[in-house]
């Protein structure tokens, strides 16, 4: 309390956090009927945004999910185009024609493969 004013709490909190705040105020709202009913509303409104959260999390973690498969599906086809591009390239220099010499010239490409 300031020279008998009680500011509101939320009024000290950061605008970001002012403007998530609220957000989650409005969330919660959605749940009304169901907190409203409850012994302590305070607490079970927090629960019920703590549940909109949880929601939001899953969704975030299955789109992250889908994207990391893609990402790995992206990346798997780079190793194999670079490796078919010094196969070429190394083969181009080297123009192997035994088995033997085909051989290490796969042994040089993977060798660079590891860079």
């Amino acid at each position: 309390m300031l020279f008998g004013e009680e500011a509101d709490w939320k009024e000290l909190l950061s605008v970001k956090a002012q403007s998530e705040l609220a957000e989650l105020i409005e969330k919660a709202k959605t749940h009304r009927s169901a907190y409203m009913q409850a012994d302590d509303v305070k607490v079970a409104q927090l629960w019920a945004v703590l549940t909109e959260l949880s929601l939001q999390m899953k969704t975030l973690e299955e789109k992250l999910s889908r994207m990391e498969i893609i990402t790995r599906a992206f990346r798997n086809l780079g190793e194999i185009a670079k490796k078919e591009a010094i196969k070429e390239r190394v083969g181009d220099i080297f123009k192997p024609k035994t088995s033997v010499e085909k051989e290490e010239v796969e042994k040089i490409v993977d060798s660079l493969m590891e860079f």
